[in-house]
């Protein structure tokens, strides 16, 4: 138990992930990602008249079996792992009248970032990186950009 309790040192996990990434092209030519799922989910209970879904979306399904698989693991290790006392995943400002516009906001605009990006940070810094794309490069510096803008310019000034 100690041996999943733990964090893992970045030189076991660092190769681990690497491996996966051509691992998934080498054995079925897949792209690790997330942020897809949304589409493939829609996709299979959409009338294909729908020009967005019109695709083959059970050639994707690993992908949703992949996200379900992160979510039970998640699941599964919060009962076995569950401290004594429950961990709070963000800060009581949130759920006050003052921080509920920023959270939604927030959440919005990552889901609208990530569809006009092609993709979500990790898609695009571990696949896209790793497979030497250009505009993975391009967009993954613009991640970390507005990361650094957001936490030492903006939120200052919006969050007392």
């Amino acid at each position: 138990m100690d041996l999943i309790s733990q964090p893992w040192p970045w030189y076991v996990t660092g190769p681990i992930l690497g491996l996966t990434v051509p691992m998934l092209l080498l054995l079925g030519n897949k792209k690790l990602g997330i942020s897809s799922s949304l589409r493939h989910i829609c996709a299979s209970c959409m009338p294909a008249k729908i020009p967005f879904f019109q695709y083959d979306w059970k050639r994707e399904i690993w992908n949703l079996f992949f996200v379900g698989g992160v979510l039970l693991g998640g699941v599964i290790a919060g009962f076995l792992l569950a401290p004594e006392t429950p961990v709070a995943l963000l800060p009581d400002l949130f759920f006050t009248v003052h921080g509920l516009p920023y959270l939604i906001i927030g959440g919005f605009l990552v889901g609208f970032g990530t569809r006009y990006g092609g993709g979500c940070t990790s898609g695009h810094t571990i696949m896209g990186l790793s497979s030497l794309q250009w505009p993975s490069l391009l967009v993954t510096m613009a991640f970390f950009a507005g990361g650094l803008l957001t936490t030492h310019l903006i939120l200052p000034r919006i969050w007392p």
